[in-house]
């Protein structure tokens, strides 16, 4: 068992943390502000996606930084890394999020929405997997648990796919030369490269 010490929240940085998302997801906003710009009807040129499409990347940008500043300084400040942060970070981000549209309806809704799917998502494991695949069970462990359960005998392999095509079991050389005598006449005597061989 690990020692109390181990178990106790370490802090993490949440303004590097706020930048690094920033960063990421600016990366994305413009990622998407240009594939707008290449679909548009006119011909634009390429400052386009930073002149009419900007409000996109910077969206992206705010929203990435704020929910991830958050996520942190909110894990910080209770001293514990659960589910409650993200739903707490969603909140703020989604909120960020609705300030584009100027009502205060708008603004509650999304930062609910976005809160309840980022904590249930991070609740029901942080993957699509869910819940059911615990991070507690060592990963290695679990595939080497399936491995024993479904092996299969060689023999019961060989006998559904046969062999040849790099499967090779005892005596498969012999078998070959026979089926090769039987098929076309032919005597394959196998000639050794090594020259130590007797």
């Amino acid at each position: 068992m690990a020692p109390a010490e181990d178990n106790h929240y370490h802090p993490k940085d949440a303004i590097h943390a706020g930048v690094h998302s920033s960063m990421v997801f600016g990366g994305i906003g413009l990622l998407f502000a240009a594939v707008k710009n290449s679909l548009a009807r006119q011909n634009v040129g390429p400052w386009t996606t930073f002149t009419k499409n900007g409000g996109i990347i910077a969206t992206f940008t705010i929203v990435g930084g704020v929910y991830d500043f958050t996520r942190v300084a909110s894990a910080n400040l209770r001293e514990k890394d659960d589910h409650w942060n993200h739903g707490i970070g969603g909140l703020v981000a989604g909120a960020v999020l609705g300030l584009r549209t100027g009502s205060m309806p708008r603004i509650i809704g999304y930062g609910a929405i976005t809160a309840v799917a980022c904590g249930a998502f991070q609740y029901g494991g942080g993957t699509l997997k869910g819940y059911w695949n615990r991070p507690k069970v060592d990963e290695y462990e679990r595939k080497e648990m399936l491995r024993r359960n479904r092996r299969r005998p060689i023999e019961e392999t060989i006998a559904e796919i046969g062999e040849g095509r790099g499967i090779r079991p005892p005596g498969y050389e012999e078998r070959r030369r026979e089926r090769l005598k039987e098929k076309y006449g032919v005597d394959i005597n196998p000639v050794c490269a090594d020259p130590d061989a007797a």
